[in-house]
């Protein structure tokens, strides 16, 4: 097993949410794979407020334990799966209050998507998330699995997962993965080099 930890963020806080059916089945399919260790980051489990701290993220000077908790799992990772819905042609407000929160523990880091929505499965959410993550310096994949609200969920309640997610779901973990490994080399040069 690798060393590389995965964290697959549910990019939702709604009640009724789909994020968490699609978090769970990214998590079994990732875990069939054997090159990482892959958990679902759930932020319903992190209670964030709207971001409520004075300083700056850049500066790593959290005052509140909930950032502190968020930074430290962030920290923890290698790589992020963003499992996102599409609200109002882009991501969530939840996810990106959650991603403002902390800066530095983004950086040097690799990041897919898996979205999911009704008219374009969420592909617009991603789009802006691309910009998103390039600025915490997040390598984002190219692939992405996109997931329609319409005809992959029955009755718009029960994710109904075909190989062909399963295809795409892979594809992006192994640009994931070849991206996560490349990026720990980078974070390790950097703490070597203000040694």
């Amino acid at each position: 097993m690798s060393d590389l930890r995965i964290g697959i963020i549910i990019g939702s806080t709604r009640p009724g949410r789909k994020g968490d059916q699609v978090a769970q089945w990214v998590l079994s399919e990732a875990a069939k794979r054997g090159d990482a260790q892959y958990e679902v980051i759930d932020l319903l489990d992190y209670n964030l407020p709207h971001l409520d701290e004075a300083m700056p993220p850049s500066m790593g000077q959290y005052a509140n334990d909930h950032t502190k908790a968020w930074a430290a799992k962030i920290d923890s990772l290698d790589g992020f799966v963003f499992v996102t819905p599409e609200y109002n042609h882009s991501t969530s407000g939840a996810l990106k209050n959650a991603i403002d929160f902390v800066y530095n523990e983004w950086n040097n880091k690799a990041a897919g998507f898996v979205s999911y929505g009704a008219g374009s499965s969420g592909t617009r959410a991603v789009e802006h998330l691309r910009l998103i993550v390039s600025e915490l310096q997040i390598a984002d994949v190219r692939a992405q699995l996109a997931i329609s609200l319409i005809n992959d969920f029955e009755g718009w309640t029960t994710f109904m997962p075909t190989e062909q997610h399963a295809n795409a779901l892979n594809t992006v973990l192994d640009q994931l993965v070849s991206w996560s490994g490349a990026l720990q080399g980078v974070r390790a040069a950097k703490v070597q080099a203000a040694a």
